[in-house]
């Protein structure tokens, strides 16, 4: 990167370009190396992979910093929230582990407030970006753009338009990118998908996604908006409205934030869990670079009053190119059934939670397998038959791709079918009538009102195009 001038100038360009520049324009800076164990040995200063943690709130604390700070070769070295006490609190809580874990006291973590700030650190090799939906994109396009490896928590966008740009930009960057789709190192999601691909339950015929709804609700009061909170860079490129708490975050906890219940800044549970399941029965489908030819919603309910105003109970439907017929609904298990000429295989997350604010927590979870026939679960798998790459660990896949330059288990173009899947459907429930689309123009068919949906007016200062 050039030398910024001492007029401030050009610092002020590269904050504004990261997040207005096109798909198809590239910001030439230097790519992170990371020098062979072999050299330095594995823990060398070198060798370690220096991330950052943008988003210190509920995910980013109890699922990514400690899926990363796990691995003796990476280190966080930052972290960065436009809400300035949960900024501190994150940093206190990676000062206390690596105080812990070394036994002598730490106090090397960098607070940011601005990604865009911290993006211009050059000794950053990698980011997380856990922030709410409706920021994914923009922060992703600019890491890209900086030449920072990217892992990211699903969806990978607001709207399929977001989407296809974050997709471009990271493959034309060259950074490792890992969507936080996690059951994909999950070892039961990767053995009913090789099951399923490998014709263990006959000819595939339909797929059913059991996800859970949300209950409306919400408090509609306008607060005072709190001193330590940049209300404005959280809003991004959404309208303007007024501040209350139900809309953000807990101001005094971790626990699950209102946001997730607003269609301002997500689709509610179709993207929310719809991210982890619909892209693993793509694995088992066989279309994870894909997507759906037909889409249509049976019903849904959406709420008539509160703040809260994602969708609650609902049923929808897709069908592939292929022949499967995808059926998603809170009717069915949470969890996927593969069903076949021959059988059916059923997967979930049996008792596993991500955070203990989960929507399964406290539930009675089905089993992580299961079938019609016990047998198909004792099948081993042939040398020569159809194997997906094994991961065990989601965060430490893409700290090793980083590390050894190899492919992550989760990458863009995958991440960005899944979501889209998840939105069309979201689209089929607004619209309610069937929907004809083209998964590779990535358009609707005739169909103007829908292609209108692709995407949605953004503020301005915070256009990702």
């Amino acid at each position: 990167m050039q030398k910024e001038k001492k007029t401030g100038i050009g610092r002020r360009k590269f904050l504004n370009d990261t997040i207005k520049a096109t798909a198809g324009t590239a910001v030439a800076l230097s790519f992170p190396s990371i020098v062979p164990a072999s050299v330095f040995g594995k823990n060398a200063p070198s060798n370690r992979i220096n991330v950052a943690a943008i988003g210190t709130g509920r995910i980013s604390r109890g699922h990514d910093m400690p899926g990363v700070w796990k691995h003796e070769y990476a280190q966080i070295m930052a972290v960065c929230d436009v809400d300035l006490k949960r900024a501190n609190e994150g940093k206190q809580l990676v000062n206390e582990f690596y105080t812990k874990r070394d036994n002598k006291p730490y106090d090397g973590v960098k607070l940011y407030t601005d990604f865009r700030e911290l993006l211009l650190n050059k000794d950053i090799d990698a980011v997380l970006i856990s922030t709410p939906d409706h920021t994914h994109a923009m922060i992703g396009v600019a890491a890209a753009r900086a030449g920072k490896h990217i892992y990211m928590q699903k969806p990978a966008s607001l709207t399929i338009a977001e989407g296809r740009i974050i997709s471009n930009v990271v493959q034309n960057s060259g950074v490792k990118f890992q969507i936080g789709s996690q059951q994909r190192s999950s070892d039961q999601f990767r053995y009913a998908a090789e099951l399923v691909r490998n014709g263990r339950i006959g000819v595939l015929k339909t797929v059913y996604v059991g996800l859970p709804g949300d209950p409306p609700g919400g408090k509609k009061e306008e607060m005072p908006l709190p001193a330590n909170f940049n209300y404005d860079m959280w809003l991004a490129s959404t309208p303007e409205v007024y501040y209350t708490e139900d809309r953000v975050h807990p101001q005094n906890d971790y626990g699950r934030p209102g946001w997730l219940r607003c269609e301002q800044f997500g689709a509610g549970m179709i993207t929310g869990w719809g991210a982890h399941h619909i892209d693993s029965a793509h694995w088992g489908m066989g279309m994870e670079a894909s997507g759906p030819v037909e889409i249509w919603a049976q019903h849904v309910e959406f709420a008539k009053d509160g703040l809260w105003d994602v969708h609650g109970i609902f049923k929808t439907g897709a069908k592939y190119a292929n022949g499967v017929t995808m059926m998603v609904s809170n009717e069915f298990p949470n969890g996927i059934k593969f069903e076949g000429t021959k059988g059916w295989i059923f997967v979930s997350r049996g008792d596993y939670q991500a955070t203990s604010s989960d929507p399964n927590a406290g539930t009675v979870q089905a089993k992580k397998i299961d079938a019609s026939d016990p047998k198909l679960l004792t099948s081993v798998i042939g040398e020569n038959e159809f194997h997906f790459t094994v991961s065990k660990d989601h965060h430490g896949n893409w700290l090793e791709a980083i590390r050894d330059n190899k492919n992550t288990i989760a990458p863009v173009e995958e991440a960005h079918r899944a979501c889209s899947a998840c939105l069309l459907h979201h689209i089929a429930m607004k619209l309610k009538r069937k929907l004809y689309w083209d998964p590779v123009k990535e358009q609707f068919k005739n169909d103007a009102e829908a292609n209108s949906m692709l995407s949605r007016p953004q503020r301005k200062g915070y256009e990702v195009k």
